[in-house]
């Protein structure tokens, strides 16, 4: 069966002021629904740029994005609602405990107060942070913050989830924790989209690659089909040096 896309870009540009050079330059390229999506590039290659624009945090230079059939300049309230955000900073109050940043969260996205409160007890539980829940998150290692912001961009269920980076910096633990609770997640018919720079775990996790480098899309398929197509590679990290080198991005 033929999937729909479910996010439509096309000759997306985005160029900071003062700059010449676009981080994003015409980027076109159509996700399908239900699909892991892996936006994989160097420092600097427009990975965070581009999913900033999808998800509505900055706005394009030119070109058009659709989620769902819809405009994403023109429909930011309903896009809201489908969309969950999950940023490569932790975007939680630290002075605050775990549950009372859920909360707050939740009702940013409209939830009813019995619907969030029994949500955010069973992601706390399948997160392993109920026990400490009640504890304020600048007190949390790294792995149980990472976890707790993921939770936040998902409570209100939405239809396509952006990850950027989403397990950077975290224990093996909490890692697994992680990749294993998306992979679920994307069985259930949520669309992923997520940057990172580990390609062993993208190669794992994703359906679908493109690969970013200057602003452009240097390539795009199914991370065996790509390893196969270069007669070198044996991995996908193989492919991805081929393509933007090994010159130091730092």
């Amino acid at each position: 069966m033929e999937h729909q896309p479910i996010i439509t870009i096309d000759g997306l540009t985005k160029r900071y002021k003062g700059t010449s050079i676009p981080a994003v330059n015409g980027v076109s390229l159509s996700i399908e629904a239900g699909d892991f999506f892996g936006l994989l590039g160097p420092n600097g290659a427009g990975k965070t740029t581009t999913i900033s624009v999808l998800c509505g945090l900055l706005k394009a230079t030119s070109g058009e994005v659709k989620i769902d059939g819809h405009s994403i300049s023109k429909n930011k309230e309903f896009l809201k609602q489908i969309i969950g955000v999950v940023p490569q900073e932790i975007a939680l109050f630290p002075s605050l405990t775990a549950r009372e940043n859920l909360m707050y969260f939740g009702q940013m996205y409209g939830l009813e107060k019995q619907e969030l409160t029994s949500r955010v007890n069973d992601l706390l539980e399948v997160f392993g942070l109920s026990p400490n829940a009640d504890r304020f998150v600048e007190t949390y290692s790294g792995g149980m913050k990472r976890r707790t912001n993921l939770i936040a961009g998902i409570l209100h269920a939405p239809k396509v989830l952006f990850l950027d980076e989403p397990t950077v910096g975290v224990d093996v633990q909490s890692k697994s924790v992680i990749t294993n609770f998306l992979k679920d997640l994307n069985k259930s018919g949520t669309t992923i989209i997520y940057t990172s720079h580990h390609l062993k775990e993208a190669e794992n996790l994703c359906k679908t690659i493109a690969i970013i480098d200057n602003g452009k899309i240097i390539a795009h398929g199914r991370p065996q089909e790509m390893v196969a197509s270069h007669q070198q590679a044996e991995h996908l990290e193989d492919v991805f040096l081929e393509l933007t080198g090994t010159e130091l991005r730092d």
